[in-house]
């Protein structure tokens, strides 16, 4: 059986030029999730963007070059954003590129019932075992549901991506063709933890309880919060993704799922993003194990670990409680990701916490995040019966079952001090009365 299926594979080797020859026009063409591109496949593509007519390009967080975009492009690709990042957004806001929102749990179904369907799927595996299988490596999430719908999966077999465990594989008679290209992976370089990062960072781990389950969004803060986690014990992650952080307090101890009722002492994740150093801890790791988004980000199965704590950034909080995470004003900067998903699951967890935070201003100091009432056009990602804890490097305030006078106040209590002044007086002209 291993000489058929290496027989098999051996057919299906073709350059990446040949490969993307494939490629009907008027094709949903997805890319593989945030580290999983394949820059192999992606290039080829752009290179030959002559040839093509009517591409449709779509992907979550985009970590390569974005070359698709450029307005050459017209009439042979254009991007339908699924999460708008930075090579991506210039596109997006300037109306060359779409952005297309839905909850990311939804993707399994979407790509499947119709509702969403893809045509190719571009992806990144790892070579073969003896069994013929390659694995997804750092990204199962939405790429596996994608490669299981498209009419056509192209893959780039990269001896540099980690072999994962979970539900991460498929078997090579599953590809339509390969291409063979050792690349390095995109790294997500760390951001600059600062005294307000480091801040907001101790006041959302004074949240967290030995044996909670994590989930981390992406960004210097949960970076910042996992360096004041050094006293808990027995957390567990159950995280769209993580970073390198749990990596280090999964070494130091800190991390041991013990205490998780599902997938007891496995770090799950649908997706991974960091350096090198996280790329290697997971290669054949049997404590990380990787599976579709909808199971790591359904709301119904992240409640049933114990003391969920999801943790998330957020752009901007109204006296409300709504929270925008994705929008500045009408122009879209991001896109919901898994932030509600997680709000949600926690919700429905009976001792879980949903943390949204944020640095108190934006515009290096010029403007308050926290603000009476969002300007036209704005995106509500985190409704305002949805808001749990709303953290900044001045404090947290907890919005669960207040009032709207009350939660104006909690939030203008964490509020920029050089800010509340005007901020009260907003509350006054709303709701009237003293402080």
């Amino acid at each position: 059986m291993m000489e058929d299926w290496q027989k098999l594979y051996a057919s299906k080797l073709v350059t990446a030029d040949d490969a993307v020859k494939h490629i009907p026009n008027g094709s949903r063409v997805f890319f593989g999730h945030a580290a999983n591109e394949p820059p192999v496949l992606v290039d080829a593509l752009v290179r030959n963007y002559e040839q093509f007519q009517n591409l449709e390009i779509v992907h979550w967080v985009p970590m390569g070059k974005g070359e698709y975009c450029q307005p050459k492009m017209a009439g042979h690709m254009r991007h339908n954003a699924m999460f708008v990042g930075g090579a991506t957004r210039k596109a997006v806001q300037e109306g060359r590129a779409d952005y297309t929102p839905f909850f990311y749990h939804q993707s399994t179904r979407f790509f499947s019932d119709g509702t969403f369907p893809i045509d190719v799927a571009l992806i990144s595996v790892t070579p073969p075992d003896q069994h013929g299988y390659v694995s997804l490596g750092v990204s199962v999430g939405g790429t596996k549901p994608a490669a299981l719908n498209a009419k056509l999966v192209i893959a780039q077999v990269n001896d540099q991506m980690p072999r994962t465990m979970g539900d991460s594989f498929l078997h090579i008679s599953q590809l339509s063709c390969c291409v063979e290209a050792s690349t390095p992976l995109p790294e997500l370089g760390g951001g600059v933890i600062g005294a307000t990062e480091e801040a907001i960072g101790r006041n959302i781990a004074g949240l967290v309880e030995d044996g909670s389950t994590l989930q981390l969004g992406i960004g210097t803060i949960p970076d910042a919060v996992l360096k004041f986690l050094e006293d808990k014990k027995d957390l567990g992650i159950h995280s769209e993704m993580f970073s390198d952080g749990v990596v280090d307090l999964y070494e130091k101890g800190i991390i041991t799922g013990a205490n998780k009722t599902l997938d007891k002492g496995k770090m799950v994740a649908a997706f991974l993003m960091g350096s090198k150093k996280l790329y290697d801890f997971v290669d054949n790791h049997p404590d990380v194990l990787m599976k579709t988004v909808d199971y790591v980000n359904n709301p119904a199965v992240i409640c049933q670990n114990p003391k969920v704590v999801a943790i998330n950034s957020c752009l901007q909080v109204d006296f409300n409680g709504q929270v925008n995470s994705e929008s500045m004003g009408a122009k879209q900067f991001s896109g919901i990701g898994g932030q509600l998903d997680y709000v949600r699951g926690a919700a429905m967890c009976p001792d879980g916490k949903a943390i949204l935070a944020m640095p108190s201003t934006a515009k290096h100091g010029e403007v308050s995040r926290i603000v009476p009432v969002f300007e036209p056009g704005t995106t509500v990602t985190t409704t305002r019966t949805d808001a749990h804890y709303i953290v900044t490097e001045y404090g947290v305030a907890n919005l669960r079952g207040k009032s709207l006078r009350q939660r104006a106040k909690l939030l203008i209590e964490i509020a920029h001090p050089k800010f509340r002044e005007q901020l009260w007086a907003a509350y006054r002209e709303r709701y009237g009365g003293e402080d």
